[in-house]
């Protein structure tokens, strides 16, 4: 996004030119975001605020856009009471279970292919629920050829289950779905062999590394039961419960669940497991609980639900304490941006013939800083990877931002602290977040400026 909105059409500065990632991926998301972020852009620029400003700009429309088609899928609960199927008060409690969940909301604004995805699945849910059946396909082919190909085990279980209920023609649904694969292919191959400079299907070349050779195993596993014990338990939080509930209480809802379920299932065979692989789960569980909730409101002045239901708001108070902590906890996890704006700020080298080359390394690149960070003339930057430690000094650069506490030929002027883990303690508050050093900010001794030499740097 960086790159369409401040290079445009010249392609030979694009970033992932040099930085080309484990695998490529699809341009069509970033284009949309960046073609409604590019007013905004133009304004921040043209007030001269710096470019994380338009980093903001670029999640905002991000986080617009998902949150839009969840209001999509929001609005069919709603319209749904016309077919006897759900209706206002499940929509409210919907709203309120996401408004209760960090993760998912967090995820919105990320610009990742599966957050792109989860937008056409969001709009895939709601033709669902409108009975749209081959829209619903549509959408979720659009996203399995073009964002996430591991959006097909969702596809699956869903098709499947249209088929055995009689809800859809066969020929019908592969007729839409063979014109709606070859639109979108044609799409994503047209537009990403321009960027990339070359033949490609990006989400062809994921669906390789991850599933045929398994290669996406080398970034860690975990249990088959994660999602079940970890992923979801957290994202969801009391619509965890709820959803189990709510499938078990109400006949409507194992016709939406199932599917979405199995896809989870399903998912669990990849030994490399992460949240966002699945994040497109959470608004259907989320519905389920709704309707749970729907239930035990309704019924809260009989004596059992009355217990019941001062448990659910007990949890509910719960939920959102666990979201305050976890949005406490996610501003400390990105040290290398907090560094980096740092230097900028308290080293503002002015007068400067010469650039000021900052490397920044992996775990720097990975824990804040994006080139929506970058500023502009004297400063510098490489991203330059597989350089040892010992072999800095032997270098060119005059500023360095890393994990190494100290570097041979350089002085550590300061360190950001980074989220560690939570703790729990007597008294007030209860629970605390540990933090330690995890990005250091280090000048070239040789290159140390006089006015430098007598800065009081608060070092490391």
């Amino acid at each position: 996004m960086h790159d369409i909105l401040y290079h445009r059409h010249h392609l030979d500065s694009y970033d992932h030119l040099e930085f080309p990632g484990v695998v490529p991926r699809t341009f069509i998301g970033a284009f949309i975001v960046s073609l409604f972020a590019s007013p905004l852009v133009s304004v921040i620029s043209w007030l001269g605020f710096p470019k994380f400003y338009s980093l903001v700009a670029a999640r905002l429309v991000l986080g617009c856009i998902i949150l839009s088609t969840l209001r999509f899928f929001r609005i069919q609960l709603l319209l749904s009471q016309i077919r006897n199927k759900f209706g206002h008060q499940v929509e409210t409690f919907f709203v309120l279970l996401t408004t209760f969940q960090f993760h998912f909301l967090f995820y919105c604004t990320r610009p990742l292919p599966n957050i792109l995805a989860l937008g056409l699945v969001n709009l895939a849910y709601g033709h669902w629920l409108k009975e749209n059946f081959y829209s619903a396909l549509s959408f979720l082919i659009c996203a399995t050829v073009i964002f996430r190909c591991d959006t097909m085990l969702l596809l699956g279980p869903i098709g499947l289950e249209l088929l055995l209920t009689r809800s859809i023609s066969f020929w019908k649904a592969l007729k839409y779905c063979v014109a709606t694969t070859l639109l979108a292919l044609g799409l994503t191959i047209f537009v990403d062999s321009i960027m990339w400079k070359k033949f490609v299907w990006p989400e062809f070349d994921v669906f390789w590394f991850n599933s045929i050779l398994n290669r996406s195993s080398d970034w860690g596993t975990h249990s088959v039961h994660w999602y079940f014990t970890s992923a979801l338990p957290r994202s969801l939080l009391l619509a965890y419960p709820l959803s189990l509930l709510g499938a078990l209480a109400d006949r409507r809802l194992p016709f939406f669940v199932l599917p979405v379920l199995s896809f989870v299932i399903l998912y669990s065979k990849l030994p490399h497991k992460e949240l966002r692989f699945i994040i497109s789960s959470v608004p259907m569980f989320n519905l389920s609980a709704a309707v749970a909730a729907s239930r035990i409101y309704n019924n809260r002045k009989k004596t059992i639900w009355k217990l019941v239901n001062m448990v659910m708001l007990a949890f509910f108070a719960i939920s959102a304490g666990c979201t305050v902590v976890t949005f406490m906890a996610s501003y400390y996890n990105y040290p290398s941006g907090y560094a980096l704006k740092r230097l900028h700020q308290i080293s503002h080298p002015v007068n400067v013939a010469g650039e000021e080359w900052v490397h920044i390394d992996t775990f720097g690149a990975m824990n804040g800083i994006s080139r929506f960070c970058e500023d502009a003339f004297p400063w510098r930057y490489s991203k330059e990877e597989e350089i040892v430690v010992e072999e800095l000094q032997n270098r060119n650069f005059t500023y360095l931002v890393n994990e190494h506490s100290s570097v041979d030929g350089y002085k550590c002027l300061f360190h950001e602290e980074g989220f560690e883990r939570l703790e729990l303690r007597r008294g007030f508050p209860p629970i605390v977040l540990v933090k330690r050093p995890k990005v250091y900010v280090h000048q070239d001794m040789k290159k140390k400026k006089e006015d430098q030499l007598h800065k009081k740097w608060p070092g490391c």
